[in-house]
């Protein structure tokens, strides 16, 4: 087995100085104070202003007086019952929306939540559930990268092992994770870091002023049909992370999480062998050398980490 990647694999230099400018803006635009030198940190209040400026927009749109009122005067304090945070990272919000709160926009068929005055604090149980999650990623070095790319956790429906599971994250809200869980920790733990690692590539890409073309396709094993440049390196790069971290904890964990993950271990070392194929041209695509190289370190540890694993015994992912 490799040694596992520590978090200096996500440090790039200025990328926090791009997410506090960020964060300054949207501030100054709604008139609020979004400080992210208090206990919450600059990443939570990132992702926070974010969440603002989508809410103040669509207040405003639909004129919702009041409702744009809250937006804008809304400040990191305001939220503080929803944190979830232990000694050793900045803290996390915590959110867990009932049925059909989920949002739909005219962009994107993608559902997503927004901070809003009902917004409730999330049961107990899922604070220590989360907990347990940032601290397994913590120990197998991705606490980094949780702790500044998923600052915000929507937790959305319980399920059990043996279902699908569904997670996403959108571009319109970096930092900020919708996923369905289990009661395993490292299940939450590993697509946790998938979705934070799609945030991540997306900053990075930015920061780098890389502009991946359009008219360039490669065949994705996990859609199982060719895609643009920008989403089959970001499947390679998501998708690595994830067996990274699927193999690091796989001997620590319970039985039924233990062939859990083996299973999917399994899928993901045929998946990333058929994509390695073309992985090598595509990552000539990341102009910037520092991201490059980061993604085809995450790439090469991950098929490293699949070399003996057994056959699948059931096929089933996407990206």
């Amino acid at each position: 087995m490799p040694e596992p990647l520590t978090d200096q694999l996500f440090h790039l230099p200025g990328l926090q100085e791009r997410k506090a400018e960020r964060t300054r803006r949207i501030a100054d635009l709604l008139g609020s104070n979004l400080d992210g030198h208090g206990p919450t940190g600059g990443a939570v209040a990132h992702a926070v202003a974010h969440h603002l400026l989508e809410g103040a927009e669509q207040a405003a749109t639909n004129r919702h007086g009041d409702l744009l009122s809250w937006y804008r005067r809304t400040e990191l304090r305001d939220l503080a019952y929803l944190a979830s945070a232990d000694s050793r990272s900045g803290a996390h919000l915590l959110l867990n929306p009932e049925d059909g709160k989920l949002l739909q926009s005219p962009l994107s068929e993608t559902a997503y939540y927004l901070l809003a005055p009902e917004t409730t604090a999330a049961p107990a149980r899922l604070h220590e559930l989360l907990t347990a999650a940032l601290g397994s990623a913590r120990k197998h070095g991705f606490g980094d990268l949780l702790d500044q790319h998923a600052p915000i956790v929507c937790l959305l429906e319980r399920r059990e092992l043996r279902d699908t599971l569904f997670s996403w994250s959108i571009t319109r809200l970096p930092g900020t994770v919708f996923t369905d869980y289990t009661d395993a920790t490292e299940v939450l733990a590993r697509d946790l870091l998938h979705e934070a690692g799609h945030h991540w590539f997306n900053e990075a890409l930015a920061m780098a002023s890389v502009s991946l073309p359009d008219d360039v396709t490669f065949y994705s094993p996990w859609r199982e049909t060719d895609r643009p440049a920008f989403g089959f390196l970001h499947a390679c790069w998501a998708f690595s992370l994830t067996v990274i971290y699927s193999a690091a904890v796989l001997d620590d964990v319970p039985p039924a999480v233990h062939a859990f993950l083996s299973d999917y271990l399994a899928v993901q070392s045929r998946l990333l062998l058929a994509a390695a194929r073309d992985f090598a041209e595509a990552a000539t695509l990341i102009t910037s050398e520092p991201l490059r190289a980061r993604v085809a370190s995450a790439v090469d540890t991950a098929l490293q980490c699949t070399r003996s694993v057994p056959r699948p015994t059931e096929e089933a992912s996407s990206c």
